[in-house]
């Protein structure tokens, strides 16, 4: 029964597609950790500008990725990302820092200075892992692939309302024009682009309450886990 509370879960999708909320909801219920790749572009992007390292200069953003600790913390309801002890949570969800970590991901360097380390908190199991290529390359071999997705008008609706309650004022066209170019670097570009793998399970969240969202994943937590455990045993066979 040990293998039951390890299961690794990968949750792919565009921005605004709900993978974090979702992601944090499954990983709370579950107990499990949960992993935010986003997040860590997203700190990386901010801190690369903090100190005047170029988005279009691989090897520099590369370099800088090695020398940084990223830590999940919970605090309540919240997950919040730190790096080297600083809490980065609030500074990295700004648009123009989202369209700066899509360009940073795109560096073939950066992503292999951050996969090793995802792959590792992936690899102990009882980990939820959220992002855009975490199905298809970051942990092709989850127990669980889900990839979540929505019409790009709610999925702006939503990023403007969560934009609008932190104070940033941006019109709803501004907003969808801003995910609509986000979502074709993201699918365009060389590395890693993001797509659904093939043995994800599609979710259009686009009609479904956070609540349901995430009802809808655990539902497959039990097929998952059978899954795995005759997986484990044909191993050992």
């Amino acid at each position: 029964m040990a293998e039951h509370r390890h299961l690794t879960i990968a949750i792919d999708g565009p921005a605004s597609a709900g993978k974090g909320t979702v992601a944090r909801g499954v990983a709370r219920r579950l107990g499990y950790q949960y992993v935010d790749t986003g997040a860590m572009y997203r700190s990386l992007a901010y801190i690369a500008r903090e100190q005047g390292v170029s988005w279009a200069s691989p090897q520099e953003v590369a370099q800088l990725a090695g020398t940084l600790d990223f830590a999940f913390v919970w605090d309540g309801e919240l997950l919040r990302i730190e790096v080297d002890g600083r809490d980065y949570t609030r500074l990295i969800r700004s648009d123009s820092i989202g369209m700066g970590a899509s360009q940073i991901s795109a560096h073939p360097p950066v992503r292999t200075a951050l996969l090793t380390l995802q792959r590792d908190l992936g690899a102990r199991g009882g980990v939820v892992m959220d992002g855009r290529d975490i199905g298809t390359v970051v942990l092709p071999t989850a127990d669980l692939k889900v990839y979540l997705d929505a019409d790009l008008d709610i999925r702006a609706q939503r990023r403007h309302e969560e934009l609008m309650r932190r104070g940033d004022v941006l019109s709803l066209s501004d907003v969808r024009k801003s995910l609509d170019a986000r979502d074709r670097q993201d699918r365009e570009r060389a590395i890693a682009p993001l797509r659904c793998a093939e043995d994800a399970i599609r979710m259009d969240t686009s009609n479904m309450t956070e609540r349901q969202a995430v009802e809808a994943v655990l539902q497959r937590i039990p097929e998952a886990r059978r899954q795995q455990a005759i997986d484990s045993g044909s191993s050992k066979q």
